[in-house]
This record gives C-alpha cells, sequence and structure tokens, in this order.
C-alpha cells in the first residue's frame, strides 16, 4: 500500500530501480537487527517469549528460520510491488504460490524432525517467494544505487503500518472482552472472525492492490476516489454475501469438517451465526480496505497514525458496551461500529464522502437483502446443507438476472483500470 504509488511515479520518472533499492535499504533499519538477534541469540529471545521450558525450546528452534523467512517476505512484497508498477502481476503471483507449496512440501517430508520442520519449510517459502520476482526484476531493470530518504521512508512505513495494526488491535480487544464469557465462545469468536477477514482479503484488499498502479498515474480526484469505494465495494460485497450466506447455513457441517467434531451441532451453527453477526463488520472493512490505500496515491496520510491510536482507545468503551448488551453478538456490533467509523475518517479527506456512503449503503443493502431472501427462503423447507446450495444458486441466478445498476456500474469501471 505504501510502496505501489512511489514506485508507478518513479518508474514514470525513470526511477523505478533507484526507489526500489532505496527502500530495500529503508527496511534494513527495523529488519536486520531483528533478524540477527534471531540468529545470534534464539534463546534469550525465547525466555522472553514463554517460561514453559518445552516451549522455551521449539521457540528457540523456529526462530533462526522464522524471522529471516518474515524478513524474506517483506522484500518479497517490495519486489512484487516493483513488478506491478511494471504492470507485471503474474510474476509475484508464481512466486508465492510455488514458494507455498515448496514450504508445504518441506514440512511433510521433514516432520520426523520435529518443530524445527516447520521452520524450514516457511523458511523455504520465503526464499522462494522472493527469489523469483527478484530475478525477474533485475533482469528486466538491473542494479541501482538506492535513492536517498531513509528517514523520509520510514517515516512513511510509520504511517502506513499504524492503521492496520489498529484494525488487527480491535479484534485483539474483542477477543478480550470474549474471554469474559463462558468457556468456548471466545474461540468460537476468533474462528468467526478469521472466516470474515478471510473474505475481506480474498475480495476488497485484492481489488485495493492491484488498482493503486493504475490509480496513481492518473488524476484522483474526489468524484473519482467515491466511485472507486463504491465500485470495489459492488464487487467485493456481491462475493462476500454468497460466502456469508453458505457459510451461515451450513457453517455447522464445515466447522466439523474442518475443525473436527467439537465444532459440528450447536457450536459449529453458532460458529455460522457469528459470520452473519460479523456481516456489518465485513461490509464496513470491504470499504476500509479500498479507501485505505487511496490516502497514499493521494499522499494524506499523515493523521492515519493519530486515527489508529483514537480508533484503539475508543474501541474499548465500545467493546464494554456491546458485550455488557448482547454478549458476542455485541462484540460483533462494537467492531462493526469502531470500523465504520474508520471508514468515515478515511473517505472525509479523499472527498465525496456523502456519495461514496450513499453508494455503500445501496451495495450494502442490495447484497445482504438478496442474499438473505436467496438463503432464507430455501432453509424454510429444506435441510441446512442443502438450502445452501440452492440458496447459493438462487443468489447467483437473481444477481446475474437482476444485474442492479450499482454493480454493472462496478463492473463497467473495473474494465476502465485495465
Amino acid at each position: 500500500m505504501v510502496v505501489l504509488p512511489r514506485f508507478a511515479r518513479a518508474r514514470a520518472n525513470g526511477a523505478l530501480g533507484a526507489e526500489v533499492a532505496g527502500w530495500a535499504v529503508a527496511l534494513a533499519v527495523p529488519l536486520a537487527p531483528a533478524v540477527v538477534a534471531a540468529l545470534a541469540a534464539p534463546h534469550l529471545l525465547a525466555s522472553a517469549l514463554t517460561g514453559e521450558r518445552g516451549a522455551q525450546r521449539a521457540a528457540a528452534d523456529l526462530l533462526p528460520w522464522l524471522v529471516p523467512a518474515a524478513a524474506a517476505q517483506v522484500y518479497a512484497g517490495i519486489a512484487a510491488s516493483a513488478l506491478a508498477a511494471l504492470d507485471d502481476y503474474g510474476v509475484a503471483a508464481l512466486g508465492f504460490a510455488a514458494g507455498a507449496v515448496g514450504g508445504l512440501a518441506a514440512i511433510v517430508a521433514l516432520l520426523d524432525h520435529g518443530v524445527r520442520a516447520f521452520g524450514v519449510g516457511i523458511a523455504l517459502n520465503g526464499a522462494v517467494s522472493l527469489a523469483v520476482p527478484l530475478l525477474v526484476l533485475l533482469a528486466r531493470e538491473g542494479a541501482a544505487r538506492p535513492a536517498r530518504g531513509i528517514g523520509r521512508r520510514l517515516r512513511a512505513l510509520a504511517e502506513g503500518v499504524a492503521l492496520p495494526f489498529a484494525l488487527q488491535g480491535l479484534y485483539v480487544v474483542g477477543y478480550r472482552f470474549a474471554s469474559g464469557l463462558p468457556a468456548g465462545q471466545p474461540t468460537t469468536f476468533s474462528y468467526a472472525y478469521l472466516v470474515a477477514a478471510l473474505l475481506v482479503a480474498v475480495t476488497a484488499t485484492s481489488l485495493a492492490l492491484v488498482s493503486s498502479v493504475p490509480l496513481a498515474r492518473a488524476e484522483l480526484t474526489a468524484d473519482r476516489a467515491a466511485r472507486h469505494v463504491v465500485a470495489a465495494s459492488w464487487l467485493s460485497l456481491a462475493v462476500v454475501g454468497a460466502a456469508a450466506g453458505v457459510f451461515a447455513l451450513a457453517g455447522a457441517r464445515v466447522a466439523r469438517l474442518v475443525l473436527g467434531a467439537r465444532y459440528g451441532g450447536a457450536t459449529g451453527a453458532e460458529l455460522g451465526r457469528l459470520v452473519v453477526y460479523l456481516a456489518p463488520w465485513t461490509a464496513a472493512s470491504v470499504a476500509v480496505s479500498v479507501a485505505f490505500p487511496l490516502l497514499f496515491v493521494r499522499g494524506q496520510a499523515r493523521f492515519l497514525p493519530a486515527l489508529a491510536a483514537a480508533a484503539l482507545g475508543g474501541h474499548v468503551l465500545v467493546e464494554w458496551g456491546g458485550r455488557a448488551a448482547f454478549g458476542l453478538a455485541g462484540i460483533a456490533a462494537g467492531l462493526a461500529v469502531t470500523t465504520a467509523a474508520v471508514l468515515v475518517a478515511l473517505l472525509r479527506p479523499l472527498g465525496g464522502l456523502a456519495s461514496a456512503l450513499r453508494g455503500l449503503g445501496a451495495a450494502a443493502a442490495v447484497c445482504g437483502g438478496l442474499a438473505a431472501l436467496a438463503f432464507g427462503a430455501p432453509r424454510a423447507v429444506l435441510g441446512a446443507v442443502p438450502a445452501a446450495g440452492v440458496g447459493l444458486a438462487l443468489y447467483v441466478a437473481a444477481l446475474g438476472s437482476w444485474r442492479p445498476a450499482g454493480l454493472r456500474a462496478a463492473w463497467a469501471y473495473a474494465r476502465t483500470l485495465r
């Protein structure tokens, strides 16, 4: 999110190699000490992480593999972003996919060697994920002397990571409040959050990343920013509505298959309900994920650390009231309330706040209402799993035949970004 607009402009100015090298040097400031510490003093770090001796030994075995792997993934993201500035997304996709497959194969092959197998597999994942895009980038652009400005880049990095950390912190706060509820509910809340967050990641976050470069090359007016947020949200929510409907009905069966017998029956059904309770948060998070990169395209990200602190502080009060009133459902609602407030704060400096909120409301109402009808009607006469299949078919057919004006406009807009 931070570097894509900068790389796109650097390419236009013929300075992509220097900008990429400058970011590589700047990122070494926080990453290199962490890697050195993990390699030189794993037992000391392990003792700080946990007090249990068996866990300390496992951590000491893993840290020399995991921390360099994490650094490799960060640099893989830099290489992938540089290729994106060259309009090449396929090489990075190949690298990440090959790294994931190779890492899994290494873990399976080395399982007899204990917990270290996971470290070796994850390290191999990072190495392959970095090597593939980096080698192609060097072949296309060559090596270059780093551009100056390490301090400026680190400030931009701090601005970029503050809000994502805070948004993850909202979940941590929610989980802490869920810990005061009966046993098992915090874990159920965590799994439901992971399902909802996955839906956001594979839709809105992906769209946000691939659209950053074309937006950075053109003038991002207030009208276009609002149109972009609404269009990307329409496309994302159309998918989210289908997935949430399936999980709401068949959540118990899916949970039992994936998580084991403990998550069948009533617990699995509660997990499915929580995914539905998290639907407002999912909708708000979709819009936040799309709006967030636009601040870096426009160079208006300086207020994000303050927003992050305010969101975390206010969220404690929101979740306290939500849990007291509605239990787990109130905690899910609290996530939606705080995330919606963050969304308004992001949209205001971009301009077009009113039109963006109207468009987002229409997208959420249409996709959510259609999902409720498509999945709710079959459930009245069928079992949960058959109703999920019929509901999915009805949902897709209804969207395809009705083709809401907002969805048509969103698809037309997405084609213009290519």
